[in-house]
């Protein structure tokens, strides 16, 4: 079991920067594959990104990619999000999810294996 809780959320400026971790309660972190993922009010959740179990791999959704940096720290079971000009359409709750999957990075949430309780990101226009 792998439990993970989110920080950094907040009320942020569009072009504004903000940092999210997400810390896991497992000695076992390095062994999950990690991502973000969000959802915005009325939509499904979606991939953000992920950085594989050594953090040699990320991957990235289209609409952050340039903006958005992932990574990850083993040793201290936490992985960030770093999310810089955010826009108005960034505004959602942002989830970290640990996923068990034999692949170096994955975007799908049905191979997330575990969950956080999510923080809320708003960027005002």
């Amino acid at each position: 079991q792998v439990q993970l809780v989110e920080s950094g959320g907040g009320l942020v400026q569009a072009g504004d920067s903000l940092r999210l971790s997400c810390a896991a309660s497992s000695r076992t972190f390095r062994m999950f594959i990690m991502g973000w993922f969000r959802q915005a009010p009325g939509k499904e959740r979606e991939f953000v990104a992920a950085i594989s179990r050594s953090a040699s791999t990320t991957s990235y959704a289209d609409s952050v990619k340039g903006r958005f940096t992932i990574s990850r720290d083993n040793a201290k079971n936490t992985v960030y999000l770093e999310m810089n000009t955010l826009k108005f359409e960034d505004t959602a709750v942002y989830y970290c999810a640990a996923s068990g999957a034999s692949a170096v990075v994955v975007d799908g949430k049905s191979q997330y294996n575990y969950w956080g309780q999510g923080t809320q990101v708003t960027v005002s226009s």
